[in-house]
């Protein structure tokens, strides 16, 4: 097992400033790479306008630059609205991968908290409702019915008087 030291704080610090410095420093130059690609570009493919003329070919030029401007904008304005028709169907396939994933419900937890404790966490600290339902409830005496016993007898007697019952159902 290999033990390597800590760097410590200071050096740490010191070495993420160069790397940011170095970072700095790169970005600066694509900054000026980007700036010189676009400037040989404009040159090679859009050369100085001819000024020189008289007032028929200057706006005769102008009408030209216009007509071109617009076929650009229908050009941009196409691609615009197939981007965002691109993106609307995008949203649309994505809603139909959570519908058919279906939302997963995670497992309930069982909590035990009293119904104040319940109500007070929903409506807060200011409201002081008491839930003690069993206050609430009436006092219910119950009534104990007497059922007359039957005297106690002779068992054999009663089943006697249960077979002849039998008896009359069978004969009806």
């Amino acid at each position: 097992v290999s033990q390597r030291k800590k760097m410590t704080s200071s050096r740490r610090h010191h070495l993420k400033s160069l790397m940011l410095q170095i970072a700095a420093g790169l970005i600066e130059q694509e900054k000026k790479d980007i700036e010189a690609a676009k400037q040989a570009y404009m040159a090679e493919n859009c050369p100085a306008p001819d000024l020189s003329g008289d007032q028929a070919a200057l706006m005769e030029f102008c009408k030209k630059l216009h007509q071109a401007i617009d076929k650009v904008d229908e050009a941009r304005y196409d691609a615009e609205s197939k981007v965002q028709k691109a993106n609307k169907e995008i949203e649309d396939l994505k809603l139909k991968v959570v519908e058919l994933a279906g939302v997963k419900k995670p497992a309930l937890k069982k909590v035990r908290m009293s119904a104040d404790a319940m109500l007070q966490a929903l409506l807060g600290g200011k409201h002081k409702v008491t839930m003690d339902l069993r206050a609430n409830l009436k006092q219910v005496k119950k009534e104990v019915k007497e059922e007359p016993t039957e005297a106690v007898g002779d068992w054999r007697k009663n089943i006697e008087d249960k077979a002849d019952r039998k008896k009359m159902f069978e004969t009806s």
